[in-house]
């Protein structure tokens, strides 16, 4: 009976995701909030339960601040976020919410210096043996070019920076590709859903 309320729920909400394509409507909308709210709800329950209970919940009933002071510090700062519900005491707020865009760029540049960039940078250090290997050379060459604008693109860099273009809108063009794909893929597996699992048409 669960699974069957359930597919039928499922459903619905499919369905109104779908009116969409008609017009924005009431059925869209509530599907939209209803994901938005469950999303957040979730995230929540996740948080409170494999985050704050057991890492400082815990550890505080038990053996008290004294021998975890360094929980204090993320005390503090999460008691500071919820100052934003004040309009008097909003900017204090801000000294978290700094502290942890900081830390994710720093976590985010460090990240993509070692997971994309120097990767990239082995990749073409390599023999050249072959005519992908030049194609990859010369793709990396003049697209590096293009974004260079210490210069006035004209004479060889200019070309190389046209070259480089290419290079980049073949890019655009995987990735959207790509995308796509991935979407469809999507609309796929709804529409069997739809099909199989609810009208068992298939």
């Amino acid at each position: 009976m669960g699974t069957v309320v359930g597919t039928w729920i499922a459903a619905f909400l499919t369905l109104c995701i779908f009116s969409f394509l008609y017009r924005d409507n009431p059925f869209y909308r509530f599907a939209e909030h209803t994901f938005v709210g469950s999303s957040v709800a979730y995230l929540l329950i996740q948080t409170w339960y494999f985050t704050i209970y057991p890492k400082l919940v815990l550890p505080v009933l038990k053996e008290g601040f004294t021998q975890n002071y360094l929980l204090l510090i993320p005390t503090i700062l999460g008691i500071m976020i919820l100052t934003r519900w004040f309009p008097n005491l909003r900017r204090i707020s801000w000294i978290p919410i700094s502290f942890t865009v900081g830390v994710g760029v720093g976590l985010a540049i460090t990240g993509s210096i070692q997971g994309i960039l120097i990767p990239q940078l082995k990749a073409t250090i390599v023999p050249i043996d072959s005519w992908n290997i030049v194609i990859m050379i010369i793709g990396v060459v003049t697209t590096i070019s293009y974004f260079y604008f210490s210069a006035e693109h004209k004479g060889i860099l200019g070309v190389s920076a046209k070259v480089g273009t290419i290079f980049i809108m073949i890019f655009f063009g995987a990735t959207f590709g790509y995308t796509v794909m991935a979407r469809i893929s999507l609309l796929i597996g709804r529409m069997h859903f739809l099909l199989h699992n609810w009208l068992h048409l298939i």
